[in-house]
């Protein structure tokens, strides 16, 4: 059961991008995420790129895992501002 909002982290970690199987946390797809009292959930979010064809799956499962962990009312704002940009550590990790 998630309470706070520490306890979305390991959520986001369980949706892997098919893709380039990493999830989305570690991608740094999510930008800003939180949860109130009453476990309503949001969550700002970006996708590698503005046509990704996965965006929608992942959004999905982003809010399965959250549904089936206890979160109620999930409100996910998909932005490109900013761009999305891999990190140092991923490019290493990605062999970029």
């Amino acid at each position: 059961m998630i309470t706070t909002k520490e306890d979305l982290i390991p959520l986001f970690k369980q949706v892997e991008d098919p893709e380039l199987h990493i999830d989305v946390w570690t991608l740094g797809l999510i930008y800003e995420y939180d949860i109130d009292q009453e476990k309503n959930v949001k969550v700002k979010m970006t996708f590698t790129t503005p046509f990704c064809p996965y965006g929608p799956e992942l959004v999905d499962r982003i809010k399965d895992k959250i549904a089936d962990a206890g979160g109620k009312t999930l409100d996910i704002e998909v932005t490109f501002d900013p761009p999305w940009q891999p990190s140092e550590e991923l490019r290493e990790m990605m062999g970029m």
